[in-house]
Formats: C-alpha cells, structure tokens, sequence
C-alpha cells in the first residue's frame, strides 16, 4: 500500500483501505455486457462487419483492446504481427479485425475451433431479419483437444459448481496445485457465472474467472467466454438449440461479385501447399454450387496462395478481377 493510499484514510489500518480499494474495483462496469450482433447478408452473401484501425493509447495492451473489441488474443495478434502485445504504444495504429466470413449452416451455434470464435444464429421471428451474434472463444489445449461434434443445448445453469474429473485432479496435484472434489460457485470457479451445458457429457459452453486467456488454447476441451460475453449469450441461447462444432481454418465466401478467403493456422498437421488449395478449391466449388451464377474459375490463384502462406484471420478479396480492398478507416481512438 502506498503512502498515497495510506493518506487517504488517516489512521486506518492498511487491510481495511485495501479491502476498500478491491470493493471499489470489483464493483466498477469496466466491461459491459455487449455483443456484436450483425444483420445477415443479402441472399448470396456471406460476410459481416468491417475492419477498423484505431489508435491505441499510453496505458493500452492488445489483451485489453482486444476484450474492448470483441476479440481473442490470439486474433487481435493475428492480425497485428509488428505491434508489440504489452506496449503497443500512444497512437500506434492497430488493426480491429471484426470483419467475418461467415460459416455455413447459419442454424444454432456454430463454433470454428481454428477461428477460435462462435457464431449464434437465433431463429428467425416472424416480422424480424435474420442475424448473427458472433464472440471470441477459448478452447482445448494440447492432448485436451475440444472435440468436433454436431450436438445441442441441454441445460442452461446459473452460478455453476465444478466437479473436475480425476484427470483434471492429477494433473494439478502433480503441479502442487490440489483441486477440491467440487468448486463452489464464486470469484474462485473457472466455471464463471453461468454454463451452458451441450448434449457431450463433460464439455461445456461458459464463463471464466481469467478472461485474458480468451481467444488461445488453454482449456481442458471446454468452450470459455468472456464474462460479460457468457451473460449476453445465456440470455439469448433456449435449450435444444443445436451446437455445431467444425475445425475450418480455410473459410471462402461471396460479397456482391467478389471472392474472399479468410485463413487461420491449422489446429492439425500443417498442410502441404498442394493439399492447401485443393481444400480452397473444394470449398470454392461447394459453396458456389449453392449460389446460381457463381463460380470458382474467378479466383486469382496468386492471392489464393499468399494468403494461406500468411494466415492473418482476416477475410482477403481474391477475385480475379483486379480490384483490391480500400484500406480500413483510420483514427477512431481506443478511447471509444
């Protein structure tokens, strides 16, 4: 506790002030609820949003901007690999990348673990436009992989207890970290406050007690959220909506007359250039099969193969035609 501190409670023991400070702290909204929600394309269409670049301040690191954002980590790395992560520096450029293809079948839940990010497609209302709500995930590490299943919502639990399986028990009692038969809800619950559970035994959508490990590979197979992302998302989600879980790290897609490619490091073993645009090529077919007029034969190869040689996330026009994107929009601050 500093001298400031002290001087602002004369006479006070230092627990108290502290106490009085972590209250303060716990109580203030730094991260309102908020969810990026986007009307769905036009029939034919398969992209949302927009890339933006801001201006990062003093005090900003990419975990935070990437939280203000709506982003993962490893995202918002992604798609600035010259920024350093903790001192991005006042006014240093930094991409925003929330521009997205989108995957297919717009139905329930669907997750792409290469993405790291989940899209909710709530039933249509009569009277209402389709939409997406779409946030940053984190998934299964290492031999705890998060596995690709076609399953559903069972169960939507408030204030969850954890009960971690034996192995989860081992393995922190062999890094002296010993884990209680069950977790209480509460600040200490990696659970967070609410879980959805899916029709897979074990394996749950929910919150976290540490939100800057959203958007990497640190769980146990569970899909985690942000806290403030889980609440929105427990609201919106009705029991037996269907949950898709697909490892896609080639995403292709339409916007008006033009292709776009949208690629991510592979989960699996790399592939081989060859066995890369084959999969392009494949996905290319299958999704212009859906949409009359279109076709494969439009593509420029060339950016085809520059953006699977630098993966970035972000969604890469590749049509045959000669135009480029403009550059995002520059100058909104990180204030915002």
């Amino acid at each position: 506790m500093s001298s400031f501190h002290r001087s602002l409670v004369p006479g006070r023991p230092r627990r108290l002030v502290l106490s009085l400070c972590l209250v303060a702290v716990s109580a203030w909204p730094l991260w309102p609820a908020r969810a990026a929600s986007y009307p769905l394309p036009a029939p034919g269409n398969d992209l949302v949003g927009r890339v933006k670049v801001i201006k990062a301040r003093h005090k900003d690191t990419l975990s935070d901007l990437a939280r203000r954002y709506g982003l993962g980590y490893d995202e918002i790395r992604r798609a600035n690999p010259d920024v350093d992560p903790w001192l991005p520096g006042a006014g240093t450029r930094v991409v925003i990348p929330t521009r997205f293809i989108l995957p297919h079948p717009w139905k329930g839940i669907v997750l792409n673990v290469a993405e790291m990010r989940l899209f909710y497609y709530p039933k249509v209302k009569p009277g209402e436009s389709g939409r997406v709500i779409t946030f940053p995930v984190s998934i299964g590490r290492g031999n705890w992989e998060t596995p690709l299943v076609t399953t559903r919502v069972t169960a939507k639990i408030t204030d969850p207890s954890w009960h971690p399986p034996k192995s989860i028990r081992a393995e922190h009692a062999r890094q002296g970290d010993p884990l209680p038969a069950v977790v209480p809800a509460g600040p200490d619950n990696p659970l967070g406050q609410f879980a959805l559970r899916l029709g897979l035994p074990a394996y749950l959508i929910h919150g976290t007690n540490k939100p800057y490990g959203i958007g990497m590979r640190v769980t146990h197979g569970c899909i985690r959220l942000y806290p403030e992302d889980i609440r929105a998302l427990f609201k919106e989600v009705p029991v037996n909506t269907p949950v898709r879980i697909i490892n896609r790290p080639v995403e292709v897609g339409w916007e008006g007359a033009s292709i776009y490619l949208e690629a991510y490091p592979g989960l699996g073993p790399a592939l081989k250039p060859g066995q890369a645009m084959a999969r392009v090529r494949r996905r290319l077919a299958a999704r212009a099969a859906r949409v009359p007029g279109r076709s494969a034969a439009e593509v420029d190869w060339k950016r085809v193969r520059e953006a699977l040689r630098r993966p970035r996330g972000l969604p890469v026009k590749v049509s045959a035609d000669g135009i480029v994107d403009p550059a995002p929009p520059e100058g909104e601050s990180a204030e915002k």
